[in-house]
């Protein structure tokens, strides 16, 4: 039977849902999430059914403090808590190996399992809560543009979740970065919420492997085909030709050469990397709902949250 999903911010109301064992949508400062009790297989279940998400693609665990994580890890290695440290709360998740009380539905029968401490204020509070970590990827369908507010959830899932605890808009817009400390030296595996350069200054000697996979992913956010709109997307610098003057074009910033007319788009008019990471998920939400059929798009500078920009542009290309 399909639910009368609500909109709100009673946290007891979450609550109260979750401990029913069903799944419920909540704010982090990255992304919305749809979550679960993640040591309960049943609702872990039924976050992969509303997402449409196969069972090869990992979640990451949210907690509110270290003690959850330690509950929840075999090992904590010490460039690990560096960078938590560091970074939590915040944008950051760590692929720890598991303990066993984690499911294997959650690591896709991996030995290891992404956490992270989110910083959103409410989401925060709602763990505290509760006494286990909530599952949490995207709140949207598997393969969709991730959503950063509270009515994009809605549009997707209502009548799939009960409730949807509105904590305003996400202020970063992306995914959190992931680094693995599960298998050899500490790598990244995906870009995101903090930038590389920042992950520099505390671990000098992290490695970046980043890789697209069909599936049988190693973490979350490893897909190919990833974040995409219906429209096509397509980069400005494979153009072999003119551009009608009708075209759709996202370009990162205004430059005083750019054509001018009302069907340019701009990630920060101002070229602010922070703005641009925050407004393109609700940008290529915007040229669905307008039904847009293609649109060209300008690469974001390659540094700080522009490489997490065009990896997400990257993988909502059209395959």
């Amino acid at each position: 039977m399909p639910f009368q999903t609500e909109i709100g911010t009673q946290i007891s109301e979450a609550v109260k849902w979750l401990q029913q064992g069903q799944i419920v949508g909540i704010p982090t400062e990255t992304v919305y999430g749809l979550a679960g009790n993640g040591l309960d297989t049943q609702a872990v279940s039924r976050i992969f059914e509303a997402k449409n998400r196969p069972f090869f693609d990992p979640l990451i665990l949210h907690v509110a403090d270290l003690t959850s994580v330690y509950n929840c890890v075999r090992e904590f290695p010490e460039e690990a808590k560096k960078l938590a440290l560091a970074f939590w709360p915040g944008p950051l998740t760590l692929v720890l190996p598991k303990s066993d009380q984690v499911p294997d539905l959650v690591t896709a029968g991996s030995s290891a399992v992404a956490m992270r401490i989110p910083q959103h204020p409410m989401a925060l509070a709602l763990l505290r809560e509760l006494s286990y970590p909530l599952a949490a990827p995207s709140a949207n369908p598997f393969t969709y543009v991730s959503p950063t507010t509270a009515q994009h959830v809605y549009d997707q899932l209502q009548g799939k979740i009960p409730y949807i605890l509105d904590g305003g808009n996400a202020t970063i817009g992306l995914e959190s970065t992931i680094v693995s400390f599960a298998d050899g030296p500490a790598r990244v595996l995906r870009l995101g919420g903090i930038s590389l350069e920042a992950l520099w200054n505390v671990l000098p000697k992290l490695q970046v492997d980043i890789q697209f996979a069909p599936k049988g992913t190693e973490s979350p956010g490893q897909l190919d085909h990833h974040y995409a709109p219906r429209c096509a997307l397509i980069p400005l610098d494979s153009l072999t030709e003119n551009l009608d003057a009708q075209a759709n074009l996202l370009l990162f910033s205004q430059k005083s050469e750019d054509p001018t007319g009302s069907h340019i788009h701009y990630l920060s008019p101002q070229g602010d990397l922070n703005e641009a990471a925050a407004a393109l998920f609700s940008l290529l939400r915007s040229f669905d709902d307008r039904q847009l059929d293609r649109v060209y798009f300008e690469w974001a500078p390659q540094e700080g949250l522009g490489r997490a920009i065009n990896d997400r542009l990257s993988r909502a290309q059209k395959k």
